[in-house]
C-alpha cells in the first residue's frame, strides 16, 4: 500500500492540503496498467533523474525510436537506451549493477501532443544496450501546466541527428546565452532524491518567464497549485539536492544544472509572483549544455490554458511596480 515519507506529509501539513493528499494516495501504485504500458511504447523521450558518483543529482533525458520503451510485466521498465558519453548520468548508468548496487531513478514520460504524463520511479540496472529498471512506484499526473508540442522524428533512429556535432560545455554559473533560454522556458524537469535516496523527475511548467533568473547561480519559480502530493518539495525538505534539465525543443540541445533547492514560505514573497502557492529557489553548482543532444524536434508550443501570468522581472525602471504578461 502506497504511503508518504516524513517530508512529503509534513509539506502537505504546512500547506493545509494533507487531506487533499490523502485522496491524492490513490494515484500511486507500484505497478503499470495495461493502458498506461500502451503509453510508454508509444513515446521517443523518456527524462530521467539520480546522483552522479559524487552524489549530485542531475536530470537528463533518453531519447528512441517509439517501442524504446517496454513493460514486459507491470513491475518491469526496459529502456533501450543509454545516456550518451557527455551526458551527467552516463558513468552512473552505464555501470548500473554491474558490481555496484541498482541506481536508484526516477523518470518521467510525457507526450507533448496530448498532454499526457506518468512517472516512474525504480531501480536501474544495466541491460544489454539500455536499462530494466525494477519498479517501486508508479504516479498518474494530472496535465496541467503542460505545453502542447508535436514531435518531428529525424529519421529511423530518434536519438541522433546525422552530421550534427555534439559538444559538453561545463560552467559552476550560467552564461548569459543559459540565463536568457532559462527565461524564455516554458518547460522544465526537476529531478530530487529522499533522505534515502529515493529518486524522483517531475515536470513544471507555465508561461515564458515563469522562471525567475535572480543571478548567475540562482534561480527562482512558482509552485503552482497541483495533486498536494508534494513529492517534489518533500524530497528537498529531507535531501536539499537537486537537478534541472531544460530540453532544447527546437535545437535538441540539453541544458543540465545541478545544486541545492528550498521551497519559499514567506506570505509577502509569494504575493508578488501570480499563481504561486508557494516558491522554489535553485542555487546553481554546476551547469553541463550538450548540443546535439538529442535529434527529436519539436513545433512551437500551444501554452496550457491553466499557466498564471508571469510577472516580468526585473522592472524597467528602479521602484518600478512589476507588469504580468501572457502569450
Amino acid at each position: 500500500m502506497a504511503t508518504y515519507h516524513s517530508g512529503e506529509s509534513a509539506v502537505q501539513e504546512r500547506a493545509g492540503l494533507a487531506r487533499q493528499a490523502e485522496f491524492s494516495l490513490g494515484g500511486i501504485g507500484d505497478t503499470v496498467p495495461d493502458a498506461a504500458a500502451a503509453f510508454l511504447s508509444e513515446q521517443p523521450m523518456l527524462i530521467a533523474g539520480g546522483a552522479d558518483r559524487e552524489g549530485r543529482i542531475w536530470a537528463t533525458q533518453l531519447t528512441g525510436e517509439p517501442g524504446f520503451l517496454r513493460v514486459p510485466d507491470p513491475r518491469t521498465l526496459l529502456v533501450g537506451a543509454l545516456p550518451s558519453p557527455e551526458d551527467p548520468l552516463h558513468g552512473i548508468l552505464v555501470d548500473a549493477g554491474r558490481g555496484t548496487a541498482p541506481v536508484r531513478i526516477g523518470m518521467i514520460a510525457i507526450e507533448p501532443a496530448t498532454r499526457r504524463r506518468m512517472r516512474v520511479n525504480g531501480r536501474a540496472v544495466r541491460s544489454g544496450d539500455g536499462l530494466r529498471v525494477d519498479l517501486d512506484q508508479v504516479v498518474a499526473n494530472c496535465p496541467k501546466y503542460l505545453q502542447k508540442r508535436d514531435v518531428r522524428l529525424p529519421g529511423p533512429d530518434a536519438r541522433t541527428r546525422p552530421g550534427a556535432a555534439r559538444t559538453a560545455t561545463d560552467g559552476t554559473r550560467l552564461s548569459p546565452a543559459q540565463q536568457e533560454a532559462l527565461r524564455s522556458a516554458d518547460t522544465f524537469f526537476v529531478a530530487t532524491a529522499s533522505d534515502r535516496g529515493d529518486a524522483d523527475a517531475s515536470h513544471r511548467g507555465g508561461n515564458p518567464g515563469f522562471v525567475q533568473v535572480l543571478s548567475p547561480s540562482l534561480l527562482r519559480w512558482p509552485d503552482y497549485t497541483g495533486n498536494a502530493m508534494f513529492l517534489t518539495l518533500g524530497n528537498l525538505l529531507l535531501n536539499p539536492a537537486a537537478g534541472i534539465f531544460v530540453p532544447g525543443w527546437e535545437t535538441g540541445t540539453a541544458l543540465h544544472l545541478t545544486g541545492t533547492a528550498r521551497t519559499v514560505w514567506d506570505a509577502e514573497e509569494i504575493a508578488g509572483v501570480p499563481g504561486a502557492q508557494r516558491l522554489v529557489e535553485f542555487s546553481v553548482t554546476a551547469v553541463r549544455e550538450i548540443t546535439a543532444a538529442s535529434g527529436l524536434r519539436w513545433s512551437s508550443p500551444e501554452y496550457s490554458r491553466f499557466n498564471p501570468a508571469v510577472a516580468v522581472l526585473p522592472v524597467p525602471e528602479p521602484g518600478a511596480a512589476p507588469t504580468t504578461r501572457t502569450p
